[in-house]
């Protein structure tokens, strides 16, 4: 091996993202570079917003990979929607809704928390209650908590939200590409997610899509928002307008390889049928909660509303988290740990994209159990001793 030339371990991602990409997604981003203007990448990005529509099910014009984290697309959703005085309502399950209240308080909103211990979601009936309180312009709830592997239904809650008049934002960071996000059928204004977890591709870019009632609440600003590279107005003179002028005006140097890498995934997700990879992200849920069980573990998420993708599992005393987790990064089997309240409690195991087969899972139960094995092995001899 060459000195100094960058050389990383080969792991099996099974936190809470990234996960591994396909290899056509790898092999995309190798290919030829142009330029972020060149006409083959114009037609690359349409194809991409294409794309990104028929998986967020909508038909939003507004729909792009944003050049940023899904953090970064969701700062440009509440930094472009919301405006100082404006009143928001959070739905906060976890530490992603917390994250949530947050953006909107920096951007200047009057914010009302809605919270439920971690693990459970909200009813809507106190999204509705917190709607007849008085005029909100936005509420915003997270999808898919990824810090507590809780599904939090959007169907009634988007229908509450309509019928007052206000903008419906939703975080399906972790939900997009592994369980139905159908944005226009529930009401959904404005969206975000990543490309580093279901989707299958590397970080760094945050899918968005802005239905016409949240561009119409963009455009009516009274000033513009308090960010220039989210700027929506500035961002789609870039990627184009729908029916608008051709021509695409400079905003920043797109990551093109990224933007490769992220339109394949979108392709080989579409093609092999959202349907099937949702029915596929289930079964290997399902594959690894009969496991887990087989070791005499427990998910913490009670099972009425547990993710597919993103499994919270039960440490049982006397296990070290850490200890753990560094045993099966030994083998090449990377998961994560827990947040906040959760922390050292729970191991968070994310089944995404590639990732979300019976083959990954059943390597991860016997690597886990072996772990578990030797730890219980060890701690007995300490004892003895």
């Amino acid at each position: 091996m060459t000195p100094n030339v960058l050389n990383p371990p080969d792991r099996l991602l099974l936190g809470p993202g990234p996960s591994n990409p396909d290899p056509v997604v790898a092999g995309a981003m190798a290919r030829p570079l142009v330029s972020h203007l060149d006409p083959f990448f114009l037609r690359t990005m349409d194809e991409t917003m294409r794309d990104l529509r028929a998986v967020f099910r909508t038909v939003n014009h507004h729909t792009i990979p944003i050049s940023a984290t899904g953090t970064g697309g969701l700062e440009a959703i509440m930094f472009n929607l919301v405006e100082p005085g404006d009143t928001v309502v959070v739905g906060v399950i976890g530490y992603f809704g917390q994250r949530l209240a947050e953006l909107a308080e920096r951007a200047g909103a009057q914010v009302r928390r809605i919270e439920v211990p971690w693990g459970e979601i909200i009813p809507a009936e106190r999204i509705a209650a917190e709607l007849r309180r008085g005029p909100v312009k936005l509420v915003a709830v997270v999808h898919a908590e990824t810090s507590t592997g809780a599904h939090q239904p959007l169907t009634a809650i988007g229908r509450l939200v309509r019928e007052h008049d206000a903008l419906f934002l939703v975080d399906c960071v972790t939900s997009l590409g592994g369980m139905p996000v159908a944005v226009d059928e529930w009401f959904v204004d404005a969206a975000g997610s990543c490309s580093q977890k279901c989707l299958g591709a590397p970080p760094g870019l945050g899918p968005v899509t802005f239905g016409p009632r949240a561009m119409a609440a963009v455009r009516q600003r009274r000033s513009a928002p308090a960010t220039w590279y989210f700027d929506l107005e500035l961002l789609f003179r870039y990627w184009g307008e729908g029916g608008g002028p051709k021509d695409r005006a400079f905003h920043h140097t797109a990551p093109v390889a990224a933007i490769y890498g992220f339109r394949e995934a979108l392709r080989l997700g579409l093609e092999e049928g959202l349907e099937p990879r949702f029915a596929r992200h289930r079964a290997a849920h399902e594959r690894l909660a009969a496991g887990l069980a087989a070791l005499g573990l427990s998910l913490f998420t009670p099972p009425a509303h547990r993710l597919p993708m993103l499994n919270v599992v039960r440490i049982p005393d006397g296990v070290d988290d850490g200890a753990v987790r560094r045993d099966l990064l030994a083998r090449g089997i990377e998961i994560g740990g827990g947040f906040g309240p959760l922390k050292g409690k729970v191991w968070r195991v994310g089944l995404m994209g590639a990732n979300a087969t019976t083959a990954v899972v059943d390597r991860f139960v016997g690597e886990l159990g072996e772990v578990l094995k030797k730890r219980r092995e060890t701690a007995s001899v300490k004892r003895e001793a």
